[in-house]
C-alpha cells in the first residue's frame, strides 16, 4: 500500500510528499492514476456527446453539406462517435505515459546540462508525479460529464472552468489562449515538477521551482499559443 499512499501523498502535502515519492521511485501508480483518469473522461465524454451539430457544422464549412446524403450524414455521425471513443482511451493508454516518458527525458537532458545527472528513474517519477493534478483534473471532468444528459466539444471547455480565460469572459482569440495558459491544474503540476526535480538532483528548490515555470511557459507559449494561433490562421485562409 505504501507504493499507492506516497503518490496520493503528494495532493495533500506535495512539499515533504514529493521529495519522498521520488526518492522511492514511484511513477508506475501516478502514471496508472493518470491512464485511468484520463480514458474515463474520454469514454465518458464519447458517450454524452451528441455529435451531429458538431459534424453538420464541419460539413457546412467544409462546403459537403450540399452534396451529402442523409444516410451518409448518419454513418459520418456515428463514425465520429467511434472515433471520439476510441481516441478518448488511447490518449489515456497511450497517450499520456508516453508524455511522461518524453518530459522524462527533457527533465534528463535539463539535468545534464546544469550539471545535475541523476537516476533517470527517479525522473521518471518526477515526471509521473507532476501528471498527477491533470489526472484529478480528468477525475473531475469524468464526474461532470456523467451528470451531463448531452454534451457538445464547446461545452465540454466549459466543464471545469480551471483558467483564467474562462473566469475573464469576453476575450480575443488571442487573449483567451494567453489567458488559458494561467491554469489552477497546470501551474500545481509546475510546482509538484519543480519540488521533485529539486529532490532528484540536488537542486534548491526556488531554482529548480523557477526551472519548472520556464519550461512549462516554454510549452504553453508553444503549444497553448502558437500552434492554436497558426491553425486559426490557416484556417481563416
Amino acid at each position: 500500500m505504501t507504493s499507492l499512499v506516497q503518490p496520493v501523498r503528494v495532493f495533500i502535502d506535495p512539499v515533504e510528499g514529493t521529495p519522498a515519492a521520488v526518492e522511492a521511485r514511484r511513477w508506475v501508480w501516478p502514471l496508472l492514476i493518470l491512464a485511468l483518469c484520463v480514458s474515463a473522461s474520454g469514454t465518458l465524454f464519447s458517450l454524452r456527446w451528441d455529435a451531429a451539430p458538431d459534424v453538420i457544422r464541419e460539413l457546412q464549412a467544409s462546403g459537403e453539406m450540399a452534396t451529402i446524403s442523409e444516410a451518409d450524414l448518419t454513418d459520418k455521425i456515428q463514425t465520429t462517435t467511434r472515433k471520439a471513443l476510441v481516441g478518448g482511451i488511447a490518449k489515456g493508454v497511450f497517450v499520456m505515459p508516453m508524455t511522461a516518458l518524453l518530459l522524462a527525458a527533457i527533465l534528463w537532458l535539463v539535468s545534464w546540462l546544469f550539471d545535475r545527472p541523476t537516476h533517470f528513474e527517479k525522473l521518471m517519477s518526477v515526471a509521473a508525479l507532476s501528471l498527477l493534478p491533470i489526472a484529478l483534473y480528468h477525475a473531475v471532468l469524468a464526474l461532470c460529464i456523467s451528470a451531463q444528459h448531452t454534451l457538445s466539444v464547446a461545452r465540454l471547455a466549459q466543464l471545469v472552468p480551471s483558467h483564467l480565460g474562462a473566469l475573464l469572459g469576453d476575450l480575443t482569440p488571442k487573449m483567451a489562449r494567453v489567458a488559458s495558459t494561467v491554469d489552477f491544474f497546470n501551474l500545481w503540476s509546475t510546482v509538484i515538477l519543480g519540488l521533485g526535480f529539486s529532490a532528484a538532483t540536488g537542486m534548491s528548490r526556488g531554482r529548480a521551482l523557477l526551472l519548472a515555470v520556464v519550461l512549462y511557459a516554454m510549452f504553453a507559449g508553444v503549444m497553448m499559443v502558437g500552434l492554436p494561433g497558426v491553425q486559426m490562421a490557416g484556417g481563416g485562409r
